[in-house]
């Protein structure tokens, strides 16, 4: 996607940049008169301030470039921040060093200039490799779609041609085991479905003549022939890929609190620095002096702590939650987690564990259990759908062996018939027993019984010889262990919890109703998923939304912080703020936690960064001159190196706290 590779490409800048910037910053600093007098060395030689010009330069134009540009885009857009106070320190900070070169006298500022531009290159870079996870979400969309489709041509034969040359109107081949290629009807054959990674819903889904399907959907059975009714441009996948990535846009537009500091910092710098300018050329008329303080004023406004004092904070917290299994991948994301009213979490493979376990095994006769499972997972061995592998890995856990199966048949969507030992066996749905035109004499009390279990939100089916029902099976996607204390602790703190699901209401209420959730959205498509989300942030929520699937992505992206679990998709993972290795649903409640603790950190640190200002911009300004008091700059330095030292000091205590 073109949208990662602008970002790689901005990360990989600011790292050339840095290291660049770095090496040139040295011999700056070497030949720096006011770090000479610090440490009491003298290096001076003929036409060395001619030196550091060119250093300063270079740096000024290479590695300044970023924050040049910013500057620009920032005032084009009447939106002063971050870039703005940068651009406008090192642009006062050079053309006033170099006018002190070749033509008046005054303090050079070349090595803050090039600390500064040092520090803040550093600083986003940092930033710019957090950004990059998130617009890989687009590629790993894209990559659900087949690369080949299977063309019917008119004379009957089979081409394959790229997914994306696939037009409306083609007939596409789809063979047992391979994705769906594009939206459609089926037009020949029938078969189970697999669309929860799309769709949410954990349910194989049967498809026969005249259904619809979805680009991207396994099919697990049979053949299918479709006719496509739209191309790749204008797929379900790609109205997904579209929502992203207009929500991602319109997310990336927040001005996080670095951004705020620094706007307030920008109108204090030009205001100051007028007001000094103005007052010593009334006061004294030598312009020269008021020039000179007013430059002091401006440079010495944008702390070099400034740019460090978030990604400190933010280097810290991200390695004390990847050792508590949380990796945080947007920033801004994370700070807001602090103010999260709902925590939406979707249903299945989040509260669920998003696979079909068996739950109940019933034996109708007096066939044992582990008996009735032998005889399932026997003939199931030969399907390869979902719920015969929950099947088959039972018996393997449970280490009961297979028998031999002969004549097996599977009746798509309704079930498998084959013989053991000379005995049919059906195994499925009541219908199955129907189209065999079998009749087993316990019939009508299984059927009560497979009732009673079915309201229970379970897939449950028989296991039949041609005169009697043996016993019934059912499976379920089995809530996770560690949901229930998950909305207790969310309960606990005053926060909502709602679900959300592509699965049916009846299925959706019956975990709510376990778990003591506030609000159940079922039957909810992806697109219908962010705009749920929306619609809950319009009501006044701050809302975080907890998913682990594709049909996750959209609300992932458009809830105010997005929580994808570790083992879910690639794509969740990639369109999350926030992952959580453990797939431990009571980790949201780290998440906000951390995230208060984060927060109250970074406003700590701005406040060290820039309270040092009340002071300096006084003394820079020559407020107290007429007692003999006077900042010059090494004094500044020494003010600029002291707030950048307390504020590395203060994002480290917070490993202090990690416990």
């Amino acid at each position: 996607m073109m949208q990662t590779g602008h970002h790689y490409m901005m990360l990989q800048d600011f790292k050339r940049r840095f290291f660049v910037s770095f090496f040139l910053t040295v011999p700056l600093l070497i030949l720096s008169p006011t770090l000479q007098d610090i440490f009491g060395v003298s290096w001076h030689f003929t036409g060395d301030q001619y030196v550091r010009f060119m250093l300063a330069t270079i740096l000024f134009f290479y590695g300044g470039k970023p924050f040049l540009l910013g500057l620009y885009k920032e005032v084009k857009r009447f939106k002063p921040g971050m870039m703005t106070l940068i651009g406008l320190s090192i642009t006062v900070a050079y053309l006033y060093s170099a006018a002190v070169v070749f033509f008046i006298s005054g303090p050079i500022f070349f090595w803050e200039l090039a600390t500064l531009i040092n520090i803040m290159l550093l600083g986003h870079w940092i930033e710019m490799r957090s950004v990059m996870g998130a617009s890989k979400a687009l590629q790993k969309l894209a990559a659900l779609m087949p690369v080949q489709a299977h063309i019917v041509l008119a004379n009957g034969a089979i081409k394959d041609i790229p997914t994306a040359d696939v037009k409306k109107g083609n007939i596409v081949l789809v063979r047992p085991g391979e994705k769906v290629s594009a939206d459609g009807v089926i037009i020949e054959g029938e078969s189970e479905l697999n669309e929860a990674a799309l769709t949410g819903e954990s349910k194989l889904r049967f498809k026969k003549k005249g259904d619809s399907v979805i680009a991207g959907a396994l099919n697990e059975v049979g053949s299918l022939t479709i006719r496509v009714q739209k191309d790749q441009k204008n797929n379900y996948i790609s109205q997904v890929i579209s929502l992203v990535k207009e929500t991602m846009a319109s997310k990336s537009q927040a001005q996080n609190i670095a951004d705020k500091a620094a706007f307030a910092l920008t109108i204090i710098a030009i205001s100051a620095g007028v007001v000094t300018l103005i007052s010593w050329l009334y006061i004294t008329g030598i312009f020269s002096f008021a020039l000179e303080r007013m430059v002091s004023v401006m440079v010495i406004t944008c702390p070099h702590a400034l740019g460090l004092a978030i990604p400190l904070v933010v280097a810290a917290i991200t390695t004390i939650s990847a050792g508590r299994g949380l990796l945080i991948k947007n920033r801004t994301a994370f700070e807001d987690a602090r103010n999260v009213t709902m925590v939406v979490f979707d249903k299945t493979g989040t509260l669920t564990e998003g696979a079909f376990k068996i739950t109940d095994v019933v034996s109708l006769t007096n066939i044992s259990a582990d008996e009735l499972l032998v005889i399932a997972a026997s003939l199931e061995q030969h399907a390869k759908h979902s719920i015969a592998q929950a099947i088959i890995k039972k018996t393997q856990e449970e280490q009961i062996d297979l028998v031999s199966v002969q004549e097996v048949q599977t009746i798509v969507g309704k079930g498998i018939t084959g013989k053991i030992a000379n005995e049919t066996y059906f195994i499925g749905k009541p219908s199955l027993l129907t189209d065999f035109l079998v009749k087993p004499n316990n019939l009508d009390q299984a059927l009560q019984k497979l009732k009673v279990i079915v309201k229970e939100a379970k897939t449950a089916f028989f296991v039949s010889t041609a005169t009697e029902v043996i016993g019934i099976i059912a499976v379920a996607d089995v809530i996770r262990k560690s949901s229930l204390q998950a909305v207790d602790m969310l309960h606990k703190q005053g926060i909502k919890v709602a679900m959300i699901t592509g699965d049916n209401k009846q299925t959706a209420q019956i975990v709510a109703q376990k778990l003591g959730i506030d609000t159940v959205l079922a039957e909810v498509l992806p697109h219908e998923k962010a705009s749920e989300i929306k619609k809950l942030q319009q009501e006044g929520f701050i809302v975080s939304m907890v998913g682990d699937g594709i049909n996750d992505a959209p609300a992932l992206v458009a809830s105010n912080v997005g929580i994808a679990l570790g083992a879910g998709t690639d794509v969740a993972i990639e369109s999350a703020d926030v992952v959580l290795v453990q797939n431990d649903p009571k980790q949201v409640v780290d998440i906000i936690d951390l995230s208060r603790t984060t927060y109250k950190k970074m406003i700590q640190n701005l406040l060290w960064a820039t309270g040092y200002n009340i002071f300096a911009i006084p003394l820079a300004a020559g407020v107290f001159y007429n007692y003999g008091i006077m900042i010059d700059p090494a004094f500044g330095a020494l003010l600029m190196t002291l707030s950048t030292v307390v504020v590395a000091i203060n994002a480290q205590l917070l490993y202090l706290k990690k416990k």
